[in-house]
């Protein structure tokens, strides 16, 4: 069986390049890959476009690429806790195409399943159909969505083994399996790295053939962008 680790993130995003188009998984901070980013973060690179249901926050996560103006383009749903995106988009510095949250799963699904467009109605009538082709369905009008892929995705999950095979963890199953099917180069970072053969192949949510790098990551901060106690 083919071992795809990796030593650590530096060696897992060693080529990617200025310009790239990268997937990064996660639902608002929960999921992301922290180990990549802080790599990528190092390098001397710029014109990314990003893929992600969010922008992260101006401290953490995709937010720190952004102050650091690797981004070109954000592709994502929600960008609603960071103040220097919403500075970047307001001065017109960075591309952004905002898509419903449903829309954008399906469009990253598609690109994994190798389904180069599909009708949704999210967003007929809206400022998200323009210059998109619009058909009738059965009396109800449905917007065609193109599919999601990118040069390299990179996701982050609870366990994995050295074959690739992963499993996610409470809300990193969000974005982070449909991500790893859609990029030529997948690279997963995990909390615990076991040897192959000993995850239950029941438990697997996204199977090694997906994934082309992995390591086991460290420090961890696990944010929470809100918190809400119970008084």
């Amino acid at each position: 069986m083919i071992n795809k680790t990796v030593k650590d993130a530096d060696e897992a995003i060693r080529d990617i390049t200025s310009n790239a188009v990268l997937m990064l998984g996660g639902f608002g901070l929960s999921g992301i890959p922290e180990n990549c980013i802080s790599a990528l973060l190092k390098k001397d690179i710029s014109g990314l476009t990003c893929i992600s249901n969010n922008a992260g926050v101006d401290d953490f996560g995709i937010g720190l690429m952004l102050k650091k103006r690797m981004v070109k383009k954000m592709i994502s749903s929600y960008v609603g806790e960071n103040a220097e995106f919403e500075r970047q988009l307001l001065s017109g510095e960075l591309e952004v195409e905002l898509i419903p949250q449903g829309t954008l799963a399906e469009r990253v699904r598609a690109g994994g399943a190798g389904i180069p467009a599909f009708f949704t109605p999210a967003g007929v009538g809206t400022e998200v159909a323009e210059g998109k082709e619009i058909r009738e369905f059965d009396g109800k009008l449905y917007l065609m969505e193109r599919c999601l892929k990118a040069d390299f995705s990179i996701v982050k999950a609870w366990k994995g083994d050295t074959a690739g095979n992963l499993i996610y963890k409470g809300t990193a199953r969000n974005f982070n399996p449909m991500m790893a099917a859609a990029g030529k180069i997948t690279i997963a970072e995990v909390e615990e790295l076991v040897p192959a053969g000993e995850l239950d192949p029941n438990t697997i949510h996204t199977p090694g053939i997906y994934v082309q790098r992995i390591f086991q990551g460290k420090d961890y901060e696990k944010r929470i962008e809100q918190k809400t106690i119970r008084k």
